[in-house]
């Protein structure tokens, strides 16, 4: 039951607490509203107003002109395209390997582990990493994107507390019953994970579709970009209708506004997800991350 601070001096405490939490609350979604709102507003109110919150005239150009393009169209199927796959390989890369792992009687498993905790301390480094990439032939490809990444170390060894903590009597019944280790896993371990299962899955999502520095080293091709680089190009580019590629050569789109509308329209799906997840998030991430 929680307990109401009655005292003056709990009050003022309270009130601080709220004045803080409101502040920090502001800090980090006015930039995006204004964000959105000068997508909505024409490149003279944009010039003649520093800081708004709601456009005097709401104006879509800049969607309509950006959707138009091949270009933004291709790079976000791309996107949506190695995030989907990428969430699936590393998942299932990250998961199989943490099953075994929470095995107290897998030979090796300490070493194994002493070794994924090392690369969490250190790590080769972008150029080592980029040697690698180029040696296996991966660069100008998706897999360049996905397979340096597959596994987090860190997400490994939360994935194999929360293993470690299912009950064996399950899965002692089901090797009984005649199931192999993969049948156990699959049919067993999967089906009580989902919600770290989730939780990890977002978690990676997130990170391939935020991912700017992996197309930048490894993609060479313009027609591979993902979202992240087209945003990039709208953002530095000072020739908008080369980079978007220009349907009407006497139509100038809008430029400030294109690139807040690039921004909202590299954002929002990944907002999307949030909502459906948001319940796995707190049970996801805690258990498993106390026991080791």
């Amino acid at each position: 039951m929680a307990v109401k601070n009655n005292t003056p001096a709990g009050r003022v405490f309270d009130a601080v607490n709220v004045a803080v939490l409101v502040a920090l609350a502001a800090i980090t979604l006015l930039p995006f509203v204004y964000v959105v709102a000068g997508s909505l507003a024409g490149e003279a109110e944009i010039a003649t107003r520093s800081f708004f919150l709601w456009p005097r005239e709401v104006v879509a150009g800049a969607y309509d002109y950006i959707f138009s393009t091949d270009t933004f169209v291709r790079s976000l199927v791309v996107t949506v395209c190695v995030t989907l796959v990428g969430v699936l390989v590393q998942v299932m890369a990250t998961f199989t390997m943490a099953y075994p792992l929470s095995r107290r009687s897998l030979p090796g498993r300490v070493l194994i582990l002493n070794l994924v905790v090392f690369t969490m301390v250190f790590g080769g480094g972008m150029i080592p990493t980029f040697l690698v990439v180029r040696e296996l032939g991966l660069l100008d490809s998706y897999w360049a994107l996905i397979l340096p990444l597959a596994i987090n170390p860190f997400y490994l060894i939360i994935v194999k507390n929360f293993f470690q903590e299912l009950p064996e009597e399950l899965q002692e019944a089901a090797r009984i019953d005649g199931c192999s280790e993969i049948g156990v896993f699959f049919r067993i371990v999967l089906p009580l994970s989902k919600p770290i299962l989730a939780t990890f899955a977002l978690f990676y999502a997130v990170a391939i579709w935020n991912d700017f520095m992996s197309p930048l080293l490894y993609l060479s091709d313009p027609d591979k970009w993902t979202l992240q680089m087209f945003v990039r190009q709208v953002t530095v580019s000072s020739d908008l209708a080369n980079t978007l590629g220009q349907l009407d050569p006497n139509y100038i789109p809008p430029e400030q506004g294109l690139k807040f509308a690039t921004i909202v329209v590299a954002t929002i799906p990944i907002l999307i997800v949030y909502p459906f997840l948001q319940k796995h998030f707190a049970k996801g991430i805690l258990i498993g991350s106390v026991k080791g």
